[in-house]
């Protein structure tokens, strides 16, 4: 399905009547819209987004509540406490929506989706930022996330050696195949691509490397 850096073709419908029409489409590279798959991480550098439910999913999973539920199915949940530290990042997925901050962050739970980012925010894990594409030049509805693995706490959650794809692979280990949650059940199928993130760590925050993969995820509602 995919092979190197895959641009997806679009079904471009007109819109009757100022209606919105979403673009039967996987997602559309950000550069091609001026925008970036690096996250702003606001010193200069950017946050690979290295994994993407891809538009053809289920549209239940393509919005917030439903994201955020299929991150319960995973293994992640809402922020400790509804609590978050730090500013927000922002994203540009060429949308036509410019530099926009993350929907919402999620965290390991560690089995425990109430409590259990508590402990991510403690001592460390997995975690990311989610980004919709879904301006009036790509409306996608594709998902686009930032996966990093952080250190604990006391080392102010910096990212872990070779933490970007670290984090994209436990992310795509623990959704691949069936999950449920909140009685939804989901399949998920993972595809990589490369030709959209840079090999390297030009540009890249903490000097961390990246091996340019960007992994696409199908999720489909059962």
């Amino acid at each position: 399905m995919f092979s190197k850096l895959a641009v997806f073709v679009l079904a471009a419908a007109p819109a009757a009547f100022g209606a919105v029409i979403r673009q039967a489409s996987d997602f559309v590279n950000p550069t091609l819209g001026g925008g970036s798959m690096l996250i702003d991480a606001g010193n200069g550098l950017g946050e690979p987004l290295n994994v993407i439910i891809s538009g053809q999913s289920s549209s239940q999973v393509l919005n917030e509540d439903g994201i955020i539920n299929y991150a319960k199915a995973i293994g992640f949940s809402t922020e400790c406490l509804g609590i978050h530290l730090g500013n927000p990042f922002s994203a540009n997925l060429g949308d036509g929506h410019g530099p926009v901050n993350q929907t919402v962050e999620l965290r390991q739970d560690y089995g425990n989706s109430e409590l259990g980012t508590c402990l991510e925010s403690l001592i460390g894990g997995n975690h990311f930022r989610v980004y919709f594409q879904n301006g009036p030049s790509a409306n996608t509805g594709a998902a686009f996330l930032g996966v990093s693995k952080e250190e604990p706490a006391t080392d102010n959650h910096d990212i872990v050696p070779d933490g970007y794809d670290i984090g994209r692979n436990e992310l795509v280990a623990s959704a691949l195949g069936t999950t449920s949650f909140g009685g939804v059940t989901y399949s998920t199928t993972a595809q990589n691509v490369t030709g959209l993130l840079p090999v390297g760590s030009d540009g890249v925050n903490h000097g961390i490397a990246l091996d340019g993969i960007v992994t696409v995820l199908t999720v489909i509602v059962q």
